[in-house]
């Protein structure tokens, strides 16, 4: 299982929802001197989308090469083209992810966002309001939308830098010699640097270079705990390695807790409501987070490693879809996202494994059916889950 390549000496900060991340976006966006690259999956219509519309414009008018991606499913058809209409119209590049399925079922599930090559940001916030549901913009939450996002300056940009770029030349029209150029280029790997701190690595999945990356990411440091492991996640279906990691990890006698997203789609509540008698049977935690819409996709291991991204631990993030999260070595950055994800175990709701055992056969059966369904269609559509 080939490791990560971390890179040293970098500046991550943890910013926890809309509320810290956009404050700081639209600071580095209006003090952009040379380009900016920006994907996002979801642009809602809302005050928060226009806010950075405007700030993307402002740059461009001054002369900033403003490059945009968005996903064509996660922002729907008309939202696209009308922000698309109003950005070309402020001299802002942009681009569609995947129209129409042109290109399979796999949707681009990154937010990353690039400014001079000097300051990235990475994480699961999309571009829309925290205090709305981001599937029903008429639904409102009733406490803003839990999620993160990291904000990285220092030589891992660079890496960011040139994955956005390339993803930007990928969506564009390239023939084949300039996408097999492309690709060799992106399959080079980063030089690593010693054991300076803070030691971070950017880590990508798609469907060609980078399929299992950030699953290996989670599976190393899981097979490397020895006190605990803590994982927030919204929509939680894994495969079955991710699975026996978890377990495995508890049957050492490490803390593992999963604070599980629920609420939102009742079929995905079903799918990994049956993961819970074997994890809970382990020796796993797991609470269930009813406060607000979970967004976040974060993890913490032992003292010193974590993650922030928009991977979900299921099987479309993991097996299908592209998506980017930052992995970070070090103690204090650890020591951060543990105590934002302890709070939230704090408002969840535990699970007992004694109420599941006394589930009726009904509901039991559901959660089972729900589960082949979800294993099947995982099975059709991608390849590694099991």
């Amino acid at each position: 299982m080939r490791s990560l390549t971390y890179v040293a000496a970098n500046d991550v900060t943890l910013l926890e929802s809309g509320t810290a991340f956009f404050p700081a976006l639209l600071a580095a966006v209006d003090a952009a001197r040379y380009d900016i690259l920006f994907e996002t999956y979801i642009w809602a219509e809302d005050k928060m989308g226009d806010e950075v519309k405007a700030a993307l414009i402002r740059a461009a008018q001054r002369g900033v090469k403003v490059r945009v991606v968005v996903d064509w499913f996660g922002t729907g058809h008309r939202v696209a083209n009308r922000l698309g209409e109003a950005l070309h119209e402020g001299g802002v590049h942009y681009r569609i992810f995947n129209p129409w399925f042109r290109r399979g079922i796999t949707r681009s599930h990154r937010k990353i966002v690039v400014v001079d090559r000097e300051v990235a940001f990475v994480g699961g916030i999309n571009v829309n309001d925290d205090w709305v549901c981001d599937y029903d913009p008429h639904k409102a939450l009733p406490a803003p939308r839990w999620d993160f996002a990291v904000e990285v300056r220092g030589p891992l940009v660079a890496q960011i830098h040139r994955e956005a770029q390339g993803q930007w030349a990928r969506v564009g029209h390239m023939n084949i010699v300039r996408r097999l150029g492309l690709f060799r280029e992106m399959r080079r790997q980063p030089p690593g640097l010693g054991d300076q701190p803070m030691q971070a690595a950017f880590v990508v999945r798609d469907n060609l270079r980078n399929r299992r990356t950030i699953q290996r990411a989670y599976l190393q440091a899981l097979g490397r705990a020895r006190r605990s492991a803590l994982v927030a996640n919204p929509y939680f279906a894994p495969g079955r390695k991710l699975r026996e990691a978890l377990a495995q990890a508890a049957g050492r006698g490490v803390d593992v807790r999963l604070l599980i997203g629920v609420g939102e789609f009742r079929l995905q509540d079903m799918v990994a409501h049956s993961y819970y008698p074997k994890l809970l049977a382990a020796g796993v935690k797991i609470y269930e987070y009813r406060k607000t819409q979970l967004h976040g996709k974060v993890a913490v291991v032992d003292e010193d490693w974590a993650t922030v991204g928009s991977s979900n631990c299921d099987g479309l993030s993991l097996f299908v879809n592209q998506e980017a999260n930052v992995v970070v070595r070090d103690p204090v950055f650890a020591a951060t996202v543990r105590r934002h994800v302890e709070r939230g175990i704090l408002d969840g709701v535990p699970v007992a494994l004694e109420d599941m055992r006394q589930l009726g056969w009904l509901r039991r059966t559901s959660y089972g059916l729900a589960y082949r369904l979800y294993k099947l269609a995982m099975r059709l559509f991608s390849v590694g889950y099991a």
